[in-house]
C-alpha cells in the first residue's frame, strides 16, 4: 500500500510533475513541506511529465510526452514506495503508441485512458488532430481508439476524467482558434462519442481547456486561459449534470503578471489544489483554494519549478476524487 504509517495512521503525500527538469516532486499533503524529488530528473527517460496517477497496485504512472524528442510519447511506471523506474507500461514503439500523451486516468476495471494531444505532422505549423486511446492497465496492450468522428470540431484532447455518470469527460482545444474550447463526453464501454457537454461561448469564456475534475459538490471544474491581455486566466465551474455555467475563480488580475494552471485537483478538507505557471512571482507555487469563498493560501512554493499535473496517494485514479476523508 502507498504512503507511510505513523502510529497506525496512514500518511498522505502530494506528487506534482515539474516540467522544468522532468521530475516528480513529493510534498507533505498537509503542511506543503517538500519531501524530495520522488522521481528524479529524466529517470527512465522521463522528458516532459504530464498526467500522473497511482495504479491499482500502488505504483506511479506518468504520462511522458518526450518533448522535442524523435520518438513517440509513452506511459512510464515507477515504484510507489521509492520512485525507482520500473518499466514503460506503454512503449514508444508498440502498436498504438501515443504521440503526445497528456492527461491519463485508470478505470476501476483497469483500463488506462490516454488523451493523445496530437498526431505526427510533417509541418509543425499545421498540427494533426489527436486521439483518445485505451490500453490494458496491466500489460499496456493497445485496446483501441475512441470514435470522435461525430464531433464537428477539431479534436485535440488535453485531459480526461471519469464522471459521476461513468462517462469519460475530455477537455479539447483548437490550436487554429485559441478562443475555442470544449468538454466532450464518451462512453468508455462502446468507445463512442456521446455529446458536447460544454462548449465555449461569450458567457463562459472557455478557452483552451486542460485540467478538469469533479468537486465534492458534484460540479465540474475546468482550467481556462485568457483570451488576451484584457482577460484573466481562471478556473470555470459548470453544473455537473447539465453542463450549465455557474461561476469562475480568477487566478490573476488584468494588467498584472499571469498566473495560470494546467491541471487542478481536490485534496484534503475539500480544498482545490492549483499549481501555478505563468512566469510571474507565483510560478512554482501551489495554491489551495476554498471554492466557496474563492480565497486561497499558498500551500507550497518551489522557485524556478513549473508544476503541471498532480496526484495524491489517496486520489482515485479514475474519477480523480480525493478518497482520504
Amino acid at each position: 500500500m502507498k504512503g507511510v504509517f505513523f502510529l497506525g495512521i496512514r500518511r498522505d503525500f502530494l506528487y506534482i510533475g515539474d516540467v522544468s527538469d522532468s521530475s516528480v516532486v513529493r510534498f507533505n499533503a498537509i503542511t506543503g513541506q517538500v519531501i524530495d524529488s520522488f522521481v528524479t530528473s529524466f529517470s527512465g527517460g522521463l522528458n516532459g511529465p504530464r498526467g500522473i496517477i497511482f495504479n491499482h497496485t500502488g505504483n506511479l504512472l506518468v504520462s511522458n510526452q518526450n518533448v522535442e524528442q524523435p520518438q513517440n510519447g509513452n506511459i512510464l511506471e515507477y515504484n510507489g514506495q521509492t520512485g525507482a523506474f520500473l518499466r514503460a507500461l506503454v512503449s514508444s514503439v508498440q502498436n498504438g503508441a501515443p504521440f503526445a500523451p497528456r492527461g491519463i486516468v485508470l478505470s476501476s476495471n483497469n483500463i488506462l485512458y490516454v488523451a493523445d494531444l496530437q498526431s505526427p505532422s510533417v509541418d509543425p505549423d499545421q498540427p494533426e488532430p489527436g486521439e483518445l486511446r485505451a490500453y490494458d492497465g496491466t500489460t499496456g496492450a493497445f485496446l483501441g481508439l475512441f470514435d470522435h468522428s461525430c464531433f464537428e470540431g477539431t479534436f485535440f484532447p488535453r485531459s480526461v476524467v471519469i464522471g459521476p455518470d461513468n462517462l469519460l469527460y475530455v477537455s479539447v482545444f483548437n490550436p487554429f482558434n485559441p478562443l475555442d474550447g470544449w468538454v466532450l463526453r464518451f462512453d468508455p464501454g462502446t468507445m463512442e462519442f456521446i455529446d458536447v457537454f460544454v462548449e465555449s461561448n461569450a458567457i463562459n469564456n472557455l478557452h483552451r481547456p486542460e485540467g478538469l475534475v469533479f468537486g465534492p459538490d458534484g460540479n465540474l471544474y475546468v482550467t481556462s486561459f485568457r483570451a488576451d491581455e484584457n482577460d484573466t486566466d481562471k478556473i470555470l465551474i459548470f453544473d455537473g449534470e447539465s453542463g450549465a455555467f455557474l461561476d469562475k475563480i480568477d487566478l490573476d488580475v488584468v494588467g498584472q503578471p499571469r498566473a495560470f494552471a494546467m491541471a487542478i485537483l481536490f485534496g484534503p478538507d475539500g480544498k482545490l489544489f492549483v499549481p501555478i505557471s505563468g512566469g510571474g512571482p507565483d510560478t512554482g507555487s501551489v495554491r489551495r483554494y476554498d471554492v466557496q469563498s474563492k480565497t486561497f493560501d499558498v500551500f507550497a512554493q518551489v522557485p524556478l519549478a513549473q508544476f503541471w499535473y498532480l496526484t495524491f496517494d489517496k486520489t482515485d485514479p479514475g474519477t480523480l476524487a480525493y478518497q482520504g476523508e
